[in-house]
């Protein structure tokens, strides 16, 4: 069977973290996404740790459920993290977040102590910062349980990821030595889709996995990875990363797409930072390299001018599937509802008429992303009118516009284009702003 997971996210006790991100409103999200496994997340914080064990309990060998009082609700769980690395290497400084998946409590509470011996704070944040390297980490974690899963997050991140312009490294046996073989899976980050990443011939014999690295409920499922599991699955089962297909962000919409600098409203495309160069031409400082540069740099000569193979389904979904290998599962790319409605209502995406419109929506048509990927125009023109199911209709063909994110500062989507004359008034107006 195929079941949605999310396996990137943050609980209140992360810095910048909506207070709602609690297991129980995680779940209730969950359902409204159409999302049937969650990562906990945050398993190194001690009083995030006690709420996960108050709230759940094993439904399968390393898969926990919500305890029996909350049975209506039947989100999964594996038991997941994300830690920061800080450290200096080949007299480099790197920053490098990466994602672990542990078997069971008795795992977490081990891994926990050990780090507490070593030092470090685990009540300063939910994603902890360590000043071991990823070597020393993972035969930290790996000595205490084979089991675990490490998987780099968001991989092309300029500051804190392996392949990070910034921080990282150039390959993955760069940064993990030894333990290279054991690295099985990577994220792509919201900066990045899979084609980006099937160019990168170091990740050839590695799932390729999407997440949504959420802060907030309403953010869950804007990336995901649809699995192939078992009907009673366990945490071995998840381990393998058997992946039917990802779900992804349109990668121009991450706010490190593009090279560029905010400061000076400096954006760059990876052709224009051939030309130019990575120092900004208004203030002389470097700029942030943008993700698809840094692919491009890392990219096998081959695989520059890779293209994805495109098809439409019968629900009017395009898929990208590989070129050459029919190994390599295929991604489709999606903008969350919640912006589709802001759109089309003209409110924004934050609106209370989008808050009321979205519920009403999910109660008449069923979760998120069934809207989204397979729930018929018809019936959603029915429960939301004909702008609603003519934008979802835009974006399940890929018919929208979108300008680059870079430097922090997230892309803007925009299903139905300005015309001419309002988007050059738009322009100027976003101009004069950013010079007062």
């Amino acid at each position: 069977m195929q079941v949605t997971a999310d396996l990137h996210l943050h609980s209140k006790y992360s810095r910048a973290v909506s207070p709602q991100m609690t297991i129980p409103v995680m779940a209730q999200w969950a359902q409204k996404k159409g999302l049937g496994l969650l990562a906990t997340a945050d398993w190194t914080h001690p009083l995030w740790l006690k709420e996960l064990e108050t709230y759940l309990e094993e439904a399968s060998e390393g898969i926990y459920k919500l305890k029996t009082e909350n049975l209506k609700l039947k989100t999964r769980f594996i038991l997941g993290t994300e830690i920061a690395n800080i450290y200096t290497q080949d007299g480099q400084s790197r920053r490098i977040h990466t994602l672990f998946f542990a078997p069971s409590f008795n795992t977490v509470h081990k891994i926990n102590a050990e780090l507490v011996r070593r030092g470090a704070n685990l009540m300063s944040d939910g994603r902890p910062i360590l000043g071991l390297s990823l070597k020393q980490l993972c035969e930290l974690v790996w000595g205490i349980d084979e089991q675990v899963v490490a998987v780099p997050a968001h991989i092309w991140t300029p500051w804190f990821s392996v392949f990070g312009s910034k921080s990282g490294f150039n390959s993955i046996e760069e940064c993990f030595g030894q333990h290279a073989d054991k690295i099985q899976a990577i994220e792509t980050g919201l900066s990045s889709d899979v084609l980006m990443n099937w160019k990168i011939k170091d990740l050839d014999n590695r799932a390729i996995i999407s997440n949504s690295d959420s802060h907030s409920p309403g953010k869950m499922g804007r990336e995901a990875t649809v699995l192939e599991l078992p009907e009673n699955y366990e945490f071995s089962d998840v381990a393998k990363f058997k992946v039917a297909y990802t779900i992804e962000f349109h990668p121009e919409e991450g706010k490190y797409h593009y090279t560029g600098h905010r400061v000076c409203n400096v954006v760059q495309s990876p052709e224009e930072t051939r030309q130019k160069g990575t120092t900004c031409h208004v203030c002389g400082r470097p700029l942030t390299v943008g993700v698809e540069h840094r692919v491009d740099e890392l990219a096998d000569k081959e695989r520059l001018e890779m293209k994805a193979i495109e098809k439409v389904n019968n629900h009017g979904v395009k898929g990208y599937f590989h070129p050459t290998e029919k190994s390599r599962p295929p991604y489709v790319m999606l903008v969350p509802l919640m912006e589709i409605l802001g759109e089309a209502l003209g409110t924004g995406s934050a609106s209370k008429k989008v808050e009321e419109l979205y519920e009403k929506m999910i109660t008449a048509l069923g979760p998120e992303l069934n809207i989204l990927l397979k729930v018929k125009p018809e019936e959603i023109v029915k429960a939301a009118g004909e702008k609603v199911g003519e934008g979802i209709k835009k974006v399940r063909r890929g018919e929208i516009v979108i300008q680059p994110g870079y430097d922090g500062v997230f892309g803007v989507v925009k299903i139905w284009p300005l015309p001419a004359t309002a988007a050059a008034g738009q322009a100027l107006k976003s101009e004069q702003e950013s010079l007062f």
